[in-house]
């Protein structure tokens, strides 16, 4: 879209096209990823399941909600907003899109705690405007346990609520942007103590020093693309149910 002149962009929306909006996070991601993997990644699938369904990418918002897995604003780089302002700023992009005439939206998470926020927003949307469809999914929610264990074959799986600058991310930005992944700045650190609570202010201590609550070692772009193959699936398969 951010590459369409105004009318190439009107004309794809008459003949209605889907149009794909990523969301992400500007957050540490440990010594060897940039900021950006979480719009890196969220954008790369948007493009790629784009260019299956002729459909159309929306600019991607880059700043997400809090993130404790990431270690919050511990790390310098990490800008985090709060709840209602992501809320808004999705809500105002979505109203905006809607008044251009779009009337099939998927929203493209890349930041796990960001859902229930995008969630808040397309109902409030959806609440206004019922003749609009809007689907919101994540890359991690269309992988099976059968590639889980291919991707995690030599280190076990940790789970996605802190699967984070780890081997699905790593592997994920080996393919999408290569260039910006220095496997030789990865160092092994103890994975991080998973509390059954929520406590603020964050406690530091928890958290490893370099940012990686669990460990990138095994990762591959053959990895990466096994993970992309599959998740574009998924989202085809969830485009043909939804916007048919």
């Amino acid at each position: 879209m951010a590459e369409m002149s105004w009318q190439d962009y009107r004309d794809k929306i008459k003949a209605n096209a889907v149009v794909i909006l990523p969301v992400g996070s500007t957050e540490e991601h440990g010594p060897h990823l940039p900021l950006g993997v979480d719009v890196i990644l969220s954008t790369g699938f948007a493009e790629g399941l784009a260019r299956e369904i002729n459909g159309v990418v929306a600019p991607a918002i880059m700043y997400g909600f809090k993130g404790e897995t990431g270690g919050g604003p511990i790390f310098p780089g990490t800008i985090e907003l709060n709840a209602v302002t992501l809320i808004s700023l999705v809500h105002d992009v979505l109203e905006e899109l809607i008044a251009d005439g779009v009337k099939r939206i998927f929203i493209m998470n890349g930041h796990y705690e960001n859902e229930m926020f995008l969630l808040e927003a397309m109902d409030l949307i959806t609440k206004k405007h019922p003749d609009v469809k809007i689907v919101e999914s994540a890359w991690w929610d269309q992988i099976d346990d059968a590639l889980v264990e291919k991707v995690f074959d030599e280190v076990s799986f940790p789970g996605w609520a802190v699967e984070h600058a780890a081997i699905a991310e790593t592997s994920l930005t080996m393919y999408f942007a290569p260039d910006l992944v220095r496997m030789d700045r990865f160092v092994e650190e103890e994975r991080i103590r998973v509390l059954n609570y929520h406590v603020s202010p964050i406690k530091r201590e928890i958290f490893p020093k370099l940012g990686s609550p669990s460990t990138s070692r095994s990762s591959s772009r053959e990895k990466g693309q096994l993970i992309v193959d599959r998740v574009l699936a998924g989202f085809k398969a969830v485009v043909r149910e939804e916007f048919a």
